[in-house]
């Protein structure tokens, strides 16, 4: 008999909601250390760098890349050891990035730089897990709220992030942003204790004479039409999400801003992505996923828009709102879409490859953000929304026209 059927539907979704309501701590203590990256990511690269700032958004590049490869050894080494295990260890792997971190900007190394916000890119794969695992246990009409509820503790993220910045980005003087690197190690070692008190996941029941990797290959679970449009339109969220954040920073320094400004309109922006996350997963629940992701991609129309109406400091801290809402919606809904396409003895490959493409796109997402913003500005950055919500939204349609076809034909 295994766990799942030794408690009652009312106990294990009670099981779900402690371990949801953990795994929000987890997040605003553990996904504080994506804000700092990010917040300070450019511009300490820019300030490691000479005349040439081409390659500024580099270390943030370096940081979604290592989420990017992350994401598919995360995934198994939760599978091999537990969720509970796994995210120690990738808090640990993102202590010691830190650390890191702080030495390279000691010595003054760009590239020792971009390899420790590498370092912390892979521990921060395990905290993209948090979502998954949060929905390993309850019934399934709870699945989304859980999802939702664990993207709630991104709220204090965006606090913790960019307020750590802010207070201790000088305590290393003269060594700018050193400081809150060392500072944000406090962070990750208070999701550690967090951690010790999360419930096992689920165990998948084993099928007599059948290998423990069962399941479909998982070309055909890619080859679903659900999952790929779901990958897509999620992918495309958190693409342009990083695109447009990644080079706001530079853009307003550019325009005269302090790097305090500049990291108060990530902290708003921080907070627009996870703040609308205490009624995301309701909607879901009454309008649909496909209909919230529509609606979280045009709103990254709008952000795009108001971006393209100036460069005072409102026109930057509107758009990066107006970002973080639209990549809310666009995201979750996403990510419940993809929870629908796999088995539970699945769930290992199939979150492992949804990130590896995600994280890789928009680890290239935030390396051509720099690229573009140097080469031809802040508009270009932008304007590259609108064709890619585009297509995404008609990949939406097309598989809204093919889902009632098939229902219709059944």
């Amino acid at each position: 008999m295994t766990l799942q059927t030794a408690l009652s539907a009312d106990e294990e979704n009670a099981v779900a909601r402690r371990n949801a309501l953990l795994y929000a701590a987890c997040q605003a203590f553990g996904g504080a250390a994506a804000p700092l990256n990010f917040a300070l990511g450019a511009i300490a690269g820019s300030y490691l760098l000479g005349p040439d700032k081409a390659l500024a958004t580099a270390p943030v590049t370096g940081y979604t890349l290592g989420v990017a490869l992350g994401a598919l050894p995360a995934a198994m080494l939760m599978r091999a050891v537990g969720r509970k295990r796994g995210f120690m260890a990738g808090a640990l792997i993102g202590i010691a990035g830190l650390g890191f971190a702080t030495w390279a900007l000691t010595v003054h190394s760009f590239w020792l730089f971009c390899a420790a916000l590498m370092v912390n890119g892979f521990s921060g794969a395990f905290v993209q897990q948090y979502r998954f695992a949060a929905a390993d246990r309850g019934q399934a009409d709870f699945k989304a709220k859980a999802i939702s509820w664990v993207l709630v503790g991104g709220i204090a993220a965006a606090v913790l992030g960019p307020q750590t910045v802010i207070l201790t980005k000088d305590w290393l003087l003269p060594v700018p942003f050193a400081g809150a690197f060392l500072s944000g190690i406090v962070l990750l070692a208070a999701s550690l204790v967090v951690m010790l008190f999360l419930a096992p996941s689920v165990p998948v029941p084993p099928v007599a004479g059948v290998a423990a990797d069962t399941g479909r290959p998982l070309g055909e679970i890619l080859r679903q039409p659900r999952f790929g449009v779901a990958v897509l339109c999620g992918t495309a969220a958190y693409a342009l999400m990083s695109l447009v954040m990644t080079a706001a920073p530079l853009a307003m320094i550019g325009c005269g801003f302090s790097a305090d400004e500049s990291t108060l309109g990530i902290q708003w922006h921080v907070l627009a992505m996870f703040g609308p996350s205490f009624f995301t997963g309701s909607l879901i629940a009454r309008f649909g996923k496909p209909r919230i992701v529509a609606t979280g991609l045009l709103i990254l129309i709008a952000c795009a828009v108001v971006a393209l109406m100036g460069v005072e400091l409102a026109h930057f801290w509107g758009a990066l709102i107006l970002l973080g809402i639209g990549w809310n919606f666009g995201f979750i809904g996403a990510t419940a879409m993809v929870t629908e396409t796999y088995r539970p003895e699945e769930k290992g490959k199939a979150q492992g490859a949804n990130d590896f493409i995600l994280f890789g796109t928009v680890a290239f997402a935030s390396f051509a953000s720099g690229q573009l913003l140097n080469a031809w500005g802040w508009g270009t950055v932008n304007a590259i929304v609108f064709p890619v919500v585009l297509v995404s939204l008609g990949a939406l349609v097309w598989l809204a026209r093919l889902e009632r076809r098939t229902t219709v034909a059944v």
